[in-house]
């Protein structure tokens, strides 16, 4: 009996341990598994929750004009970061009152920070004001996790707004945040219109890195290796423009108070010197935060500031574009240079009539740019016909998109016979309509920026440039300047049919009974083309394209005034003050002194005599 009872003890005791030594063999394996094979791993998680990464805003790249002057700047700007971890929700109505939000704005915030990461700092507010960041250093103590980072905003040195090209930077949306391919981090800021957006990954420069070391209730201790391992932030390589501030300053002082646009190009190069959309808004509201009512009221202005007519619009061209037809009309053999008419100030057709203002007598081409006569052109329209016109217009780009590297802009309308079939039926429009469509009314439509490009190109005789804005991108390290490259086409014409149409808008500046008089410059020959645009929804437009030096041409400039009346009166002069600006750093007509703006458009200079409707 007592053998067997010894027996059984044994068993027991040889399968106890059996069982230690098992459990004993496992963790062993277990202890070399963590240790030799998954040591990396488990090393780099730890090291995770041991070190902090704090993520370091690069400076956001500048931007310079034509001549290296410092535009678009950076200035120091405190945003207010909060640590989830470490944040206690119970603080956020003493929080939410320093800083005079709405504690729900600060409940969403951390939230959203939260599903990214508990320890990573969540941005709350930026461009805190010195009050608010003294009344965060005397609750310090009772607001742990809350703390505030030094990063930038943007400056503006000039009293030129240029909001339409130079655009603004702003904080990331969730659509952009959830297409960004996780580039981008709630609360990082990103280019949301005009260059600010086109060169978003150029001017924003590459985050850096700040470890620190953390003990286990996630407060910081210390650096991590003494900073060796921090990564320095690159900053965003900066912009230089091709545009002529004085000018914009001016353009955009004489247009204060009307709604219309100025688009002044270099004919040479196809840079914008000047592009103005009236009415505007000041780039300093988005440089910091921009309040809620602040932005409602920018997008429910009913004159939509926001907007950019110089680009985004269609007008009709009015007489402005009278040069294209008669090009069309010489390069075709339709009409010799010599053709005459005689105009008694009325055209018939059918049984319509066709205005003009002013009986003009006799008239062949070339005067008939130079005095505006309609009658000329209603007859000229009809030998030429509508695809013929619409040919000669697509070849200097109406109709399209000019490709400007601002990405924000409206093709027009160029009426093609498909284009009039489609909206009228073939029965449904005849030859009648064509007399409109020959002083440039009707269904055509164009942007201020096309004009100023079509000007561009009777200014240099074919050479068409694509527009932009930004001439080089500058490597802040070494100072290299890298020259964008744009695109450039010939439109192909006879040199004596641009000389002849040339001839005429020179005339119409330079000479008596011109139109476009009020756009004179002292000792610099101009040569232009006014335009009055018949508005169905008011008064008419005023139109003046010009370019100048005659003989080689430094700018061209399309300046339109919406609901103002004649071109040659009021958009005129502003072209030629813009273009003394250029060439003069100052307004000679005025002996130097500066008009006053808005209301001062038509009264700057008085307007010569018209001869039609222009």
């Amino acid at each position: 009996m007592m053998i067997q009872e010894d027996a059984h003890v044994y068993e027991r005791r040889r399968v106890l341990y059996g069982v230690i030594a098992a459990v004993f063999v496992l963790f062993l394996g277990r202890l070399y598994q963590l240790q030799m094979i998954y040591k990396d791993e488990y090393g780099r998680k730890s090291e995770e929750n041991s070190i902090r990464t704090i993520p370091k805003e690069p400076v956001r790249g500048n931007m310079y004009d034509r001549s290296g002057k410092l535009v678009v700047d950076n200035r120091p700007a405190f945003t207010l970061t909060i640590m989830p971890f470490e944040f206690d929700k119970k603080n956020i109505p003493l929080l939410s009152s320093i800083l005079e939000i709405d504690p729900a704005f600060l409940r969403d915030r951390l939230k959203r920070g939260e599903a990214f990461s508990r320890f990573q700092p969540v941005k709350i507010l930026r461009d805190l004001s010195f009050k608010t960041l003294s009344a965060i250093e005397e609750n310090r103590e009772r607001l742990p996790g809350v703390d505030y980072d030094i990063e930038s905003k943007r400056f503006y040195t000039t009293k030129a707004y240029a909001s339409h090209i130079l655009g603004y930077a702003k904080e990331i949306s969730e659509s952009q945040l959830k297409a960004s391919n996780g580039d981008y981090v709630q609360g990082d800021i990103i280019g949301s219109s005009g260059l600010e957006a086109v060169y978003e990954r150029t001017l924003r420069g590459k985050k850096g890195a700040e470890f620190s070391t953390v003990n286990v209730r996630g407060q910081v201790v210390g650096s991590f290796n003494k900073g060796k391992s921090d990564i320095p932030s690159v900053a965003g390589q900066d912009l230089k423009l091709t545009m002529d501030f004085g000018v914009q300053m001016l353009a955009e002082s004489l247009m204060t108070g009307q709604r219309g646009s100025l688009v002044a190009v270099d004919p040479q190069t196809g840079g914008i010197l000047a592009m103005v959309s009236k009415p505007d808004y000041d780039l300093n509201v988005f440089s910091g935060v921009v309040p809620a009512d602040t932005w409602r009221d920018l997008n429910n202005n009913p004159d939509r500031p926001l907007y950019n007519r110089a680009t985004l619009s269609r007008y009709p061209p009015g007489s402005t574009f009278k040069p294209l037809l008669a090009l069309a009309a010489l390069e075709n053999g339709i009409v010799p240079p010599t053709w005459r008419i005689y105009c008694n100030g009325a055209f018939r057709f059918g049984n319509k009539v066709f205005h003009d203002l002013h009986v003009h007598g006799s008239v062949n081409m070339v005067e008939a740019i130079q005095h505006s006569c309609n009658v000329y052109f209603y007859q000229v329209m009809l030998k030429v016909g509508l695809d013929n016109w619409s040919s000669m217009g697509a070849r200097f780009g109406f109709g399209r998109l000019t490709g400007i590297d601002i990405f924000e802009e409206n093709p027009g309308l160029l009426p093609t016979t498909q284009f009039m079939n489609k909206r009228y039926g073939p029965r449904g429009w005849t030859r009648g309509f064509l007399p409109s469509l020959g002083i440039g009314q009707g269904e055509v439509g164009v942007t201020p920026l096309q004009m100023a490009l079509y000007c561009a190109a009777l200014a240099n005789k074919g050479h068409y440039h694509q527009p932009h804005t930004v001439q080089a991108v500058i490597d802040k390290v070494n100072g290299r300047e890298d020259t964008v490259a744009y695109t450039t086409r010939d439109i192909q014409i006879k040199p004596e049919h641009w000389d002849l149409v040339r001839e005429g808008m020179r005339r119409a500046v330079m000479e008596a009974g011109g139109t476009g008089a009020a756009a004179k410059v002292k000792g610099i020959e101009v040569a232009g083309k006014t335009g009055t645009a018949q508005n169905p929804h008011g008064k008419d437009h005023a139109w003046f394209i010009g370019f100048a030096p005659f003989d080689n041409p430094r700018i061209a400039i399309a300046v339109l005034v919406e609901n103002a009346g004649f071109g040659g009166a009021v958009a005129a002069p502003v072209a030629g003050m813009c273009m003394e600006q250029y060439f003069y750093g100052r307004l000679v007509r005025f002996d130097g002194q500066r008009p006053k703006a808005g209301g001062a458009i038509a009264q700057s200079q008085p307007a010569a005599r018209t001869t039609g409707r222009n």
